[in-house]
């Protein structure tokens, strides 16, 4: 079957984010327009992999609108007609004139990286966006013609309370974005943020289930659905999901393309070198890691990401690595229910979804 994700990867940002550890480059703006020769020449080489008409085509980073706006508009105008074409921006990025030209080059859902409202937190965070402008990149992105636009926030951020997540919450709702995606902070081990910050972040660490039923509780009583465990989006009228990530979740192949891309394709997945000198120097296919992905693999993979899920995950998706007896007991204890060939998590198991599917693994 042929694939119908597609995965775009710009790595350039202005300055690099103390927790992050995304494959991503810091200013390089000479370097723009040879890095989008290497992607348009890796779409040419996978294009075979790729169904006529994609559902989805995603360019992530990095900061995509950091990316040169001629470079950035010669990308889209070469990219595959698509059902949903999304990219990321960092909300100090969006003007008028790059809102336009997202607009006119296909572009029809924009994730803004807002992160947080409250400035001590954004320092913390090492963002240059400030709450001013993450309204402006709203009221300009829907004066350009993009009505679906979400807005990621973090929580569990050093020095961060209840009360400031509360005002974030609020003020994201105010906004009235299509589409919200919280997340915990994830501060991976060795990063500089790690070092600095380390006893705060495990401080905040016992507050987090705390901090995700606030934001529930306050997102569902705004009207948003809560259907992925970080993502939420309006009810009513359109079907306003993140159909991307949905791809992912759903267990769905994507073909990813840039440097550091992963593509999960029939039963296999490779990973492209994070350098960027090598992706741009490759004369044909750039280096890359290749795995097979054994029955099992895929089986597990769908299990963990279909439970993250409002909708009941098919039995016969997941095969024999299901613990029977596990799951019997998880259902006693209410933190799950079974269907006719189905299970799904209650509320109270996504609360603790990573424990309740580490233990239905046989």
């Amino acid at each position: 079957m042929a694939v119908r994700h597609l995965y775009v990867h710009l790595p350039f940002c202005s300055s690099r984010c103390g927790y992050c550890d995304f494959v991503t480059v810091v200013g390089r703006t000479d370097e723009h327009a040879g890095y989008v020769d290497a992607l348009l020449r890796e779409l040419e080489l996978e294009g075979d992999l790729l169904d006529e008409h994609l559902e989805t085509v995603y360019l992530g980073g990095g900061t995509p609108t950091l990316t040169q706006p001629r470079a950035l508009e010669r990308l889209l105008a070469a990219l595959p007609a698509c059902t949903e074409l999304t990219i990321e921006a960092n909300p100090e990025t969006v003007t008028p004139g790059l809102a336009a030209l997202l607009a006119e080059n296909g572009v029809d859902r924009v994730s803004l990286g807002a992160q947080s409202f409250q400035p001590h937190l954004l320092r913390m965070l090492d963002r240059r966006a400030r709450p001013g402008d993450v309204r402006r990149a709203l009221h300009a992105l829907r004066r350009a013609g993009i009505d679906n636009c979400s807005l990621d926030l973090i929580y569990g951020i050093p020095g961060q309370s209840t009360d400031d997540l509360a005002r974030d919450v609020a003020e994201a709702v105010a906004l009235e974005p299509e589409h919200i995606s919280a997340y915990e902070l994830e501060a991976k081990p060795g990063t500089r943020f790690t070092h600095a910050h380390g006893a705060e972040l495990e401080r905040q660490a016992e507050s987090m289930e705390r901090y995700f039923e606030l934001v529930v509780a306050t997102l569902r009583a705004a009207g948003y659905r809560w259907y992925e465990t970080a993502n939420f989006c309006l009810e009513g009228g359109r079907d306003l999901r993140a159909r991307h990530n949905l791809g992912y979740w759903l267990g769905h192949d994507y073909l990813g393309i840039g440097v550091g891309a992963v593509s999960t394709v029939d039963g296999r997945r490779w990973r492209n070198t994070p350098s960027l000198g090598r992706y741009v120097r490759a004369p044909g296919r750039p280096p890359r890691t290749v795995e097979e992905l054994p029955a099992a693999v895929r089986q597990t993979e769908r299990l963990m990401l279909g439970l993250r899920l409002d909708r009941p995950l098919p039995l016969d998706d997941v095969g024999e690595i299901l613990d029977v007896g596990a799951a019997a007991r998880l259902e006693q204890g209410g933190l799950l229910v079974t269907g006719d060939r189905h299970i799904a998590l209650t509320d109270r198991g996504r609360f603790v979804g990573g424990a309740v599917t580490a233990r239905l693994l046989a």
